[in-house]
């Protein structure tokens, strides 16, 4: 295994002072033209045109009223980046010089000195350019932009033997055709939630590289546990540009001092692209502890070090964390149930899938900063999350956000970028495919986070259901072509570049189902295998027989309208109305204004003020209540299902609702609201970690991320320990839900309340009730009749139930409630006059609220202050409440006080 110890201190001796590549980032300020040069500006790079031209004052926030529409000319023209730049080192004294572009937006000729490089055509691909024969003492880079818009056309037309649908996004979307013809990120062409902003630009990194002998270009780090030998071992694999033209010996020295490991390596590697793949065994002695899922575990990283000595004298050191877990994807016969089982097992231990779908955060990837990320992904992990899905339509994310979700125990389903289409598969097109899975793969399974590897979104169902009305006679063509692109090129890719964690071919899809009938299911929604997306607009959404009792819910939702000081800051007064043109425009979604309005309507009475501002604004907070209370049932439904089958259906072991984030101020089915003003914040992340005194809020710029009713929401229906109700038949049952690790022996309280009193007409406590280690148990029953006879003086109308779970040593579930009729029938439900006063303590701010009669639905907003509450959207059943704020930039209590509006149920009129 190890060369000879004197070879080794040769090495080292001759290692000494010898450093092996030198870099220069071409980071900063560039010159962009427009196609006739008409238009001449700085740009930054990373960055984009229309960033470029915002900065300067050209054009105003791209997300202002309809300039989404407005700025189309921006895209349909073709943008200039170029500089010049002094090489930064000597020449002559490297091998090899190499340009590198970590990301280029999309379609671009590179040149320097008036010589072409090459061209790039995919988004996510890392390009780099030998230079090494063109370089000189003072050099000129270009990069000739062609316009996405005009390229994806070209494609299409080009295709000429068949078409490949769909053509183009629904009018209501606003947006540009053919995005399946072009590697980028297709929702930047517009989508159901989003503007359509085909950007233009040097979107990441660009870098001169010089080296001598060997470069490393990919270091990856990944676990396996040996269950045989009991042992956890590492796969550490290097890959390398070899620029010697014989093949290179050396030495390469892992250590992990923590871990008391440490193995040396002989390796020779071949002239050009050369692999090294390596195993370190884990020393037994030592005690490895496991990166665990958000609630579950600590998320444990070792310092790892790792370093190349090779004969020429050349060094390279790796700094790295090594994380050790295991994930299985089980898919096997349930006993009582056609099918097979669908559900993640991490470090031997199966967890219940707890989330959302997360989509690009911004339309201009440049100013996605690592704060955006941060307050976003930990806004995840305070709603008790535990998995996020990387959905298919935006981009792969930026290394910054596997980190945080390494550090917060974020699992990650990454799908690869393929969304709502059929796609093209010549050779051209598979061989830019090839190149972008193998670079990201490359990447990014290093991230412990990252749990699955998914092929695309909803394609094998666009085919199955043949969404794009293709003639039965030319099935066969498409089903060609999608086995061709997702497994003999995107699974042979990750099957041969990552053994560490599983791949599914679609999303959803019913599994190995799906490949034992060919990679295309009859029915991709079957709830007896995989996964299943599920929306349903028409029906009443708080009857939970509506929902399927699937394996695996990785998507479904509903819509609301963000804050009013959310959508304020890109509109002028009179769009400030739900009818209004720009409500209209904002809504990329056929008919969802009125959608939200209809399933509004089955449980409120709809606002009916004649002071317009005042019914906007209680219309968007009733789309509110109604998205939160909605997903709600719905995800309770599917936490309840995990332990039981059904008629043959349940072992539900995943929600992820429909979405996390938004990318614009816009009605969508997020619960995190999105960035208002154009430019990232002063550094958000760090104020949270470390806040600074009275700092004027006129210094810190908008970061959005405002939690909706619906992430309140989720922070009480994802909580470890809930207790979840639902009728069947006129009988109440309440189910104890768990995904704690023990048995716990806990009291369940049941309170009735009428809707005329703060007093409570009765109250159960339920000793010994036994809620099992992650499973949902059945721990109360009890006919509605009973209930009612129980409590006198209630009815269905005119009273509302609340319950909750009590442990020792201060184990308690959130307050869960249960509505007997729907709240525009209550009886008895008077208008509360509620009140609150602000104080300071610490870093926090303590509201302490008063209500003069039960209030369902309070909500508290300051505004545009950012922040969070612990609580929010609550039935309010006692008189008195503390809610704590979580301050995101300085604030004060008389601030806060000020911008502070208290709503209720009853407070729209």
């Amino acid at each position: 295994m190890g060369l000879a110890a004197p070879l080794l201190l040769l090495l080292l001796a001759a290692a000494a002072g010898r450093a092996g590549a030198e870099v220069h980032s071409l980071r900063g300020s560039w010159r962009l033209r427009s196609g006739n040069g008409s238009v001449v500006l700085p740009g930054e790079v990373p960055g984009c045109v229309h960033t470029a031209l915002h900065r300067r004052g050209l054009i105003q926030d791209p997300y202002y009223r309809f300039n989404d529409v407005m700025y189309r000319w921006i895209s349909l023209d073709n943008w200039t980046y170029s500089r010049t730049f002094k090489s930064p080192f000597d020449i002559r004294k490297w091998q090899k010089v190499n340009l590198v572009f970590e990301g280029v937006d999309t379609v671009a000729q590179i040149l320097i000195n008036n010589i072409t490089l090459g061209r790039t055509d995919n988004m996510f691909n890392r390009y780099s350019f030998d230079i090494t024969s063109v370089i000189k003492e003072v050099n000129f880079v270009e990069v000739h932009f062609l316009s996405a818009v005009s390229y994806a056309a070209e494609q299409s037309r080009c295709h000429k033997a068949y078409s490949v649908p769909p053509a183009c996004p629904p009018p209501v979307q606003k947006g540009e055709c053919h995005a399946n013809f072009i590697r980028k990120e297709q929702c930047s062409f517009s989508w159901d939630w989003g503007p359509s902003f085909p950007t233009q630009g040097i979107w990441k990194d660009v870098r001169i590289e010089a080296y001598n002998h060997c470069h490393l270009i990919y270091f990856s780090v990944t676990s396996l546990f040996v269950k045989s030998v009991q042992q956890w071992s590492l796969e550490i694999e290097s890959i390398f540009d070899v620029v010697a033209s014989k093949p290179l010996a050396g030495l390469v020295t892992v250590n992990i001092p923590k871990l008391q490991t440490q193995q040396t390596f002989s390796v020779k590697l071949q002239p050009g692209e050369s692999s090294v793949v390596l195993l370190v065994n884990i020393n037994k002695s030592s005690t490895v502890e496991a990166w665990w899922p958000n609630g579950h575990g600590k998320q444990t990283g070792y310092n790892m070090t790792t370093a190349f000595i090779m004969e020429t004298g050349h060094q390279i050191e790796k700094f790295s964390k090594a994380y050790f877990r295991t994930v299985e994807l089980v898919q096997e016969p349930i006993p009582g149930s056609p099918g097979l089982s669908f559900y993640f097992r991490i470090n031997g231990r199966p967890i219940f899938i707890k989330g959302s779908n997360w989509i690009p955060a911004d339309s201009f990837q440049d100013r996605v900063t690592y704060d955006t990320l941060w307050l976003l992904l930990k806004s995840a992990a305070d709603a008790n999350m535990n998995a996020l899905r990387v959905w298919g339509g935006g981009v792969y994310e930026q290394d910054e956000f596997y980190d945080i979700c390494d550090e917060l125990g974020m699992m990650i389903w990454q799908d690869f970028m393929f969304a709502c289409a059929l796609y093209p598969t010549d050779q051209n097109y598979l061989d830019s495919v090839r190149a972008e899975v193998s670079h990201q793969v490359r990447r990014l399974k290093s991230h412990p986070s990252i749990i699955l590897w998914s092929g695309n979104n909803e394609n094998e169902a666009a085919i199955a259901s043949n969404w794009f009305s293709i003639p039965y006679a030319d099935r066969e063509t498409y089903i060609k072509d999608y086995v061709m692109l997702y497994v003999k090129n995107i699974q042979e890719i990750v099957l041969a570049e990552d053994k560490s964690r599983p791949f599914i071919a679609s999303s959803p899809t019913n599994g190995l189902e799906s490949i034992k009938e060919g990679w295309i299911s009859q029915n991709p929604y079957d709830t007896h295998y995989g996964d299943t997306h599920f929306y349903d607009y028409s029906s009443d959404c708080w009857n939970w027989t509506v929902y399927p009792k699937n394996r695996f819910a990785s998507e479904y939702g509903f819509q609301s309208w963000p804050s009013f000081s959310t959508i304020e800051k890109v509109s002028s007064v009179d769009d400030w109305s739900y009818t209004s043109n720009f409500s209209l425009h904002r809504q990329h979604h056929e008919d969802g204004n009125d959608q939200m309005l209809q399933l509004v309507g089955h449980h409120f009475k709809l606002p009916q003020s004649t002071d317009p501002i005042k019914k906007f604004k209680d219309t968007i907070y009733l789309t509110q209540v109604m998205q939160a209370q909605c997903v709600k049932t719905e995800t309770e439904f599917y936490r309840f299902s995990q332990s039981e089958i059904v008629k043959g259906e349940g072992h539900t072991m995943g929600a992820l609702y429909w979405q996390l984030n938004d990318i614009w101020q816009a009605p969508s089915w997020a619960s995190l609201g999105s960035k208002p003003s154009l430019f990232a914040s002063i550094t958000t992340a760090r104020w949270l970690h470390n806040p600074v005194g009275n700092q004027s809020t006129a210094e810190i710029e908008e970061y959005g991320g405002k939690w909706k009713l619906l992430h309140y929401f989720a922070q009480n229906f994802f909580a470890p320990l809930l207790p979840v109700a639902y009728e069947d038949k006129g009988v109440l049952y309440i189910y104890g839900v768990s995904d704690l690790h023990v048995d716990h022996k806990l009291t369940l309280r049941v309170v009735v309340h009428t809707w005329s009193s703060l007093e409570p007409v009765c109250t159960l406590a339920k000793d010994d009730v036994m809620v099992k280690a992650q499973s949902a148990v059945p721990i109360y029953k009890e006919s509605i009749n009973d209930l009612l006879e129980r409590c006198r003086n209630c009815t269905r109308k005119s009273c509302v139930v609340t319950f909750w779970l009590v442990g020792e040593s201060g184990l308690q579930s959130p307050r869960n409630h249960h509505f007997l009729s729907s709240p525009k029938d209550a009886v008895g439900l008077e208008k509360a006059q509620l009140s609150a006063s602000v104080s300071q303590r610490d870093d926090i701010y303590i509201f302490a609220l008063q209500t003069t009669a039960i209030a369902p639905f309070v909500s508290l907003d300051v505004g545009s202050i950012k922040g969070r509450f612990s609580d929010n959207g609550f039935l309010m059943t006692e008189k008195k409440k503390v809610v704590v704020f979580y301050p995101w930039e300085p604030t004060s209590a008389e601030e806060l006080e000020k911008s502070l509006t208290l709503t209720s149920l009853l407070d729209v009129a």
